[in-house]
Parts: structure tokens; C-alpha cells; sequence
């Protein structure tokens, strides 16, 4: 289904990704003008939602649900918060004036196919360049490095001379009254890219110290193939997790556990396969790879060879040897275990003399 009208534009991402080629899946639209007003005249078309403050509506039409942005300006009342809508309805021009880069800011007819390109978005996907459309964009929205950065990886761009000299300067004088909410999301979509370039530029260029001040250096050990073979859900909290103080980030629960765990094992030192098991065994995933750059060796022996080396006996068979359950059980269970790494190929009839060995030695 393809809707159709003269003020009725794609805009953003899509626009960009057509020009480059790359797949997108999420269709912007915007009409040049009150979209709310646009879709109550659309014949067939079953209004789903509405939001009157920022000029959005999303709608059914055929069966497909479509959302449709009315041009805005925007103003920020407070540096590095969310911005208000300053005016509803304004022209094409100054609705893409508000956004971040120029090979964002492109659009195209949904009606001719023309190009709208007010700010020099075509030359500089040419020319492979990333720039800013003002001076005050990173004080508006310091979101933005971050965005930057991952365009940089995504696309192999680069900023140009300004808008790396305006980076520079607002990681020199950070304004650390931030939406922080907004700062996840963008951490979340660059690291979650899974790419060491990233978080190289992102430590060597010093964009980390939006999320803390604090000086970090970048560990030794590249843990991407790691997290590509084993397929962690937090991908993106490996890298960021690292840095020495995240508390600003708002994190869910199981996002702290994972940050806390790393920071419970990441002063051990491991001196046996079953030290590394019983460690490793009960704690998140994400937790065991980003202890991968303190000791990359351990962390992939655990991941490809004993991680799940497991016993085969358990209480009834301690108890069909005449032994009453108490803690001892778990003392001869973790007895087996430790001769289990150091003979992988023990039966269940071993494991059972060992256990047997076990109870007469205490």
C-alpha cells in the first residue's frame, strides 16, 4: 500500500538509506503541515492513535498501521533535555532544520519522488561526511556524539572539520544535567552493533565521559567474537559496563546485577578450573565476557571447555549409600565436581566411589 499527497514527504533515515542502499525498515513520514487534520480527511483511513502535542497520529489504512509526523519546530527551554514543541504545522524547511545531521535531513515526495535537500545532505553522503546543522547542536542535545558515533561505524563517515572541533569542545565542558534515559537509548543502539571500532573511538576520543567523568582506558582484550558466538541479550552493557561508574544510567535490575557481578569478580584470581566454574557457573553471561578483558584465556577456556561439565549423580544416590541429607551433601558434590574436571570422562559408577571416598574421609 503507498499513500500519496503534494505535502506528504518520507524523511530521515529512510530517505538516507534509499540513497545508500541499505535496508530500513522504519518508514518516517511527514506531512507538511497538520497531519492530524490530514487524516481525518483520508477516506477508509481508522485513526489508532493521537498524540495533539507533538502533532503525531498514527492510523490503519488497508491494514497496515503507518505513523504520520506534522512538521514542528522545536526549541530546548533546558540544555540537554527533551525538546518543546515550539510551533505545529510550520514549513517543510524548518522541520528538518531541528534534527541532527544533514544526511538526516533529506526528504523525498511521496507524490513526484523529488528530493527536498535544504542543507547539503547529498554532497556530504558523497562525500561520506558527517556535520551538524548548528553550532549548538551537541549543547542542545549532547545525545547526538553518540549518535555520530554510531552513523561513523555504520556507514564509514567521518565529521567534518566543524562538527568534530564542536564535539571536542563539548567533551572538554560537559553539561552533565542530561537526559540520561535518552543517553541509554543511544548507548544501546551503538554497542549493540557489536563492533570494537566503536568502543575504541568512543574510549580514544573520550565521548565515555558522558556517561562519567572518570578516566577509563581501553582494556586489552577485543571481546566481539565472544559475544558474537555466545549471544549475550545485554550486548551493549559489556561495553559500557566497563566504564568505572554508570550509576547515572538508568538501569533495569537486571541490568545492575550484571555490572554488579563483574564488579564482584573482577579483583579474583583464578587458580583451578573448578575456582572459575563455581565463579562463573551462577552469574550472567554478559558478567563472564566482561571479565574477558581482564583475562581473555580464562574466559574462553570456561566458555569452551567447562562450562557445562556437569555430575551425573545427585541426593538420591547419596542417599542409597546410607547417608543422610545435610550440608555435606553439597561439600561431596562439589568433591566429585573438582575430580571431574581433572578427569572429564568419569562415569556415574565413578562419580558414585568418589562420593563413597568422600563420606570416609569426613
Amino acid at each position: 500500500m503507498e499513500l500519496k499527497d503534494k505535502n506528504l514527504y518520507y524523511i530521515g533515515g529512510v530517505v538516507r538509506d534509499e540513497i545508500l542502499g541499505t535496508p530500513n525498515f522504519d518508514i518516517d513520514l511527514t506531512y507538511n503541515g497538520n497531519a492530524i487534520e490530514f487524516v481525518n480527511n483520508l477516506p477508509n483511513a481508522e485513526i489508532v492513535q493521537i498524540n495533539e502535542s507533538f502533532g503525531t497520529v498514527r492510523i490503519k489504512l488497508d491494514g497496515q498501521e503507518i505513523d504520520i509526523a506534522s512538521t514542528r519546530s522545536e526549541i530546548y527551554p533546558q540544555k540537554g533535555h527533551l525538546p518543546v514543541v515550539d510551533k505545529i504545522g510550520c514549513s517543510l524547511k524548518e522541520d528538518v532544520m531541528r534534527r541532527d545531521f544533514t544526511i538526516n535531513a533529506m526528504a523525498k515526495s511521496t507524490l513526484t519522488g523529488e528530493i527536498i535537500d535544504y542543507t547539503g545532505g547529498l554532497e556530504d553522503i558523497k562525500t561520506k561526511t558527517l556535520r551538524v546543522l548548528h553550532d549548538n547542536s551537541f549543547i542542545d542535545d549532547p545525545t547526538r556524539i553518540l549518535r555520530m558515533l554510531k552513523f561513523a561505524v555504520r556507514f564509514g563517515f567521518e565529521p567534518d572539520e566543524n562538527t568534530k572541533r564542536l564535539q571536542d569542545e563539548y567533551l572538554a565542558n560537559i553539561n552533565y544535567d542530561m537526559s540520561y534515559k535518552r543517553l541509554k537509548k543511544e548507548l544501546i543502539e551503538t554497542f549493540n552493533l557489536n563492533r570494537y571500532e566503536a568502543f575504541e573511538r568512543f574510549v580514544n576520543q573520550g565521548i565515555y565521559k558522558l556517561v562519567a567523568p572518570q578516566n577509563f582506558e581501553l582494556p586489552k582484550h577485543n571481546f566481539t567474537e565472544l559475544i558474537e558466538q555466545f549471544k549475550p541479550n545485554n550486548i551493549w552493557l559489556i561495553y559500557v559496563g566497563l566504564l568505572p561508574d554508570i550509576s547515572n544510567l538508568p538501569l533495569t535490575k537486571t541490568e545492575r546485577q550484571i555490572v554488579d557481578e563483574f564488579n564482584k569478580i573482577k579483583n579474583i584470581q583464578f587458580d583451578s578450573n573448578f575456582i572459575t566454574y563455581k565463579t562463573f557457573k551462577n552469574i550472567p553471561i554478559e558478567s563472564v565476557i566482561m571479565y574477558s578483558t581482564i583475562d581473555y584465556e580464562i574466559v574462553k577456556k570456561y566458555l569452551l571447555e567447562i562450562k557445562d561439565i556437569e555430575i551425573l549423580i545427585d541426593g538420591n544416590n547419596l542417599k542409597s549409600l546410607g547417608i543422610k541429607p545435610s550440608p555435606k551433601y553439597q561439600e561431596c558434590f562439589d568433591f566429585v565436581l573438582e575430580q571431574k574436571f581433572k578427569n572429564p570422562n568419569l562415569t556415574k559408577n565413578d562419580e558414585i566411589k568418589l562420593a563413597e571416598k568422600f563420606f570416609t574421609m569426613y
